[in-house]
């Protein structure tokens, strides 16, 4: 399979026509809503590659769902459809990165192509925000690291590779990462 799709529109013909599109191009479609609160759920249950959702729907319409996916992650990308080519829908379905905005009716030669690149971005962007989030946990531990390292420099009057030394001794003989012994190092200085 090429991807995992959720279709949201509350015409079930629609629906049934982008399965069928899509079924035939090997996609394995997870679900299907009618609603965005449905939409939701079901992303949340299948973490789809791509959800492709129409705007105008009841209850709550697909930019309102959209944006609540998107800001949740709980999909990688969202592809908005229309039957009105709405400047207002389109500002705000980029607003939350939705990867593409169609208007009814579709076509299969540019519904297909538009569907590859949405799971391709939306595949590429969780990737970089993985990366984003490993790159701040780092960071963020060895800022930890450095004011340990601080500590011991001014409560031992030893040098900084002296200090880095000793953290990194503790957590040898500890068996435990050197960001435990720092915290620790930091939490009892305060």
């Amino acid at each position: 399979m090429k991807g995992k799709i959720i279709i949201v529109d509350d015409e079930p013909l629609t629906r049934v026509d982008l399965r069928d599109m899509l079924e035939l191009e090997n996609y394995d479609v997870v679900g299907e809503a009618a609603d965005g609160f449905e939409a939701i759920e079901l992303a949340k249950k299948h973490q789809p590659d791509l959800v492709i959702m129409d705007i105008q729907m009841p209850l709550l319409d697909g930019l309102n769902a959209g944006k609540k996916i998107m800001s949740e992650k709980l999909a990688n990308s969202i592809l908005m459809l229309t039957a009105y080519s709405d400047v207002n829908h389109r500002e705000k379905a980029m607003g939350f990165g939705a990867s593409g905005y169609l208007v009814k009716p579709l076509d299969e030669k540019s519904f297909i192509p538009m569907v590859e690149v949405a799971i391709t971005k939306g595949k590429e962007v969780s990737k970089l925000e993985k990366n984003v989030d490993k790159l701040s946990e780092k960071l963020e531990q060895r800022k930890v690291i450095e004011k340990a390292k601080g500590i011991l420099m001014a409560n031992q009057s030893i040098d900084e590779e002296a200090a880095y030394k000793q953290i990194r001794k503790l957590s040898m003989d500890k068996r435990c990462p050197m960001i435990d012994v720092a915290e620790m190092l930091v939490m009892a200085n305060d």
